[in-house]
């Protein structure tokens, strides 16, 4: 870029910071404040709803039957509402106030789908309290999307998953094996210091060790 056309990006740049291109940017960054916070004040009207079974007095015999004629939502996303508001009820009331919004910078701000993906991480049994927490600072310390949040928990229960029933008793038997090859070769140093045990026996007891251990390899 030439200096005739750095002068000329500056002066624009000098033009377009005014009065009203501030107020435009503050005027985003509260929309966006807005836009995340916006599931929140309906899922809480849909929560009391569901919770109450307020539907059956207006003739409905389940939630989903009202949330789909009356609202013309589906199921899936109806429950997914509720269920999220509710989580975060329960476990991130802090959000819910409305110091949350005017403590975090927009960036941050979670969004109701990565709340959705660390609720349902909530109930995995491979993931460690550890992994919980590293999530829950991804959803509301850093506002990451849903997608990077899912891809994360994702490789966690790949790293964590539960091993097939019959590889955990397998290593259990190698375990096992292991502790009995421990125990034969501190009897066979105690035996060749004290001498105690005849030369024939001890050649058997070698010959157990070597096939046992042989099992390892």
């Amino acid at each position: 870029m030439s200096i005739i056309d750095q002068e000329e990006r500056i002066s624009k740049l000098k033009k377009m910071d005014n009065p009203t291109s501030k107020e435009l940017r503050v005027r985003a960054a509260e929309g966006t404040k807005n836009f995340k916070a916006a599931w929140v004040s309906f899922a809480q009207i849909l929560h009391s709803i569901w919770q109450g079974k307020l539907y059956e007095y207006w003739g409905y015999e389940k939630f989903e039957q009202y949330s789909e004629r009356e609202l013309g939502m589906k199921k899936p996303l109806a429950l997914k509402l509720v269920k999220t508001y509710q989580f975060v009820e329960q476990q991130e009331p802090a959000y819910l106030k409305s110091e949350y919004l005017e403590s975090h910078e927009p960036s941050n701000l979670p969004e109701m789908d990565a709340i959705n993906v660390l609720r349902m991480a909530r109930n995995r049994k491979e993931l460690t309290k550890q992994d919980f927490q590293e999530l829950r600072k991804q959803v509301f310390d850093k506002g990451c999307n849903a997608a990077v949040v899912r891809k994360d928990l994702t490789s966690m229960i790949k790293e964590r998953k539960q091993l097939d029933p019959d590889e955990e008793r397998e290593l259990r038997n190698i375990a096992s094996l292991r502790r009995f090859l421990n125990a034969i070769r501190s009897f066979k140093k105690d035996a060749e210091t004290l001498k105690m045990v005849k030369a024939d026996v001890m050649k058997k007891t070698d010959e157990l060790f070597r096939d046992l251990e042989s099992q390892l390899e």
